[in-house]
């Protein structure tokens, strides 16, 4: 693995915080995008526009999917790609909340090597390089040891927790919610809560630096097929994911009804 990868990826992270900051509480330009995808704003524009000019003049042999890009199948062709969410939880972003952040990856032939997850306001800073560890500013990160459904802390948007996702009734969770699933990942992998779920399709720049996060810190993220997501897929998209410690995640896999989520 290239320390200049995870390096680039940082400094790319900070460079878009300072784009990001000046538009935030500061009324930006919002519209919503087609086909209920959510809203966007000109600072995702304005992030994203920087991200791929900074990145692919550093990289130019790397491919590029982002959010806020019009995809293009060449990506499909290269070794390398990054994955980007220029700001991930743009409707909380807009609302003036804290917890948006920028999420950065790269791929190499399916799997995550290198990944940064920033979050300007709070000034947090998760890394992850493949088999290097996962950190928090430098403090390294591992996943909690809960290892029962029962009083787990999972975070989840409330549509998880529906009971035609789960086989019987859903398990005793301690619920909670951020919106960013960059930062959730992130969490999970902090070891602040035991688990994360999303049941629904997932785009890939919404949890491709999450993943390595939570693998690095000794976890697990899959999906309700129990197998590790692939990236850089010709749609990037998956199904859904879960996240938590490897004692846990197969205990809730077990407890999905798949056949609803595939």
């Amino acid at each position: 693995m290239s320390q200049d990868d995870i390096s680039l990826l940082i400094d790319a992270a900070k460079e878009a915080g300072k784009i990001a900051l000046p538009f935030w509480r500061n009324a930006p330009k919002a519209w919503e995008k087609e086909a209920g995808a959510g809203p966007v704003c000109e600072a995702d524009l304005a992030v994203d526009a920087m991200l791929k000019e900074f990145l692919l003049t550093a990289r130019p042999d790397y491919g590029w999917l982002s959010e806020e890009t019009e995809d293009c199948a060449e990506r499909l062709t290269k070794d390398r790609v990054f994955i980007i969410d220029p700001i991930d939880g743009t409707r909380s972003y807009l609302q003036g909340d804290n917890t948006w952040a920028h999420s950065l990856a790269i791929a190499e032939k399916g799997k995550i090597i290198s990944a940064v997850v920033y979050l300007p306001v709070k000034d947090y800073l998760y890394t992850a390089q493949k088999g290097g560890g996962a950190f928090l500013n430098g403090e390294r990160l591992s996943v909690g040891e809960q290892s029962v459904l029962p009083g787990a802390s999972v975070l989840a948007a409330k549509p998880n927790f529906q009971e035609k996702f789960w086989k019987s009734e859903v398990p005793a969770f301690k619920k909670s919610f951020r919106p960013s699933l960059a930062y959730r990942l992130a969490l999970v992998a902090q070891g602040r809560f035991d688990a994360m779920l999303t049941l629904r399709p997932t785009w890939e720049w919404d949890v491709a630096a999450g993943v390595l996060l939570m693998e690095e810190a000794g976890g697990l993220a899959y999906t309700p097929q129990g197998t590790p997501p692939v990236f850089n897929s010709p749609d990037a998209n998956m199904t859904s994911l879960i996240a938590s410690n490897k004692s846990l995640t197969p205990k809730i896999l077990e407890q999905l009804s798949c056949d609803i989520l595939i």
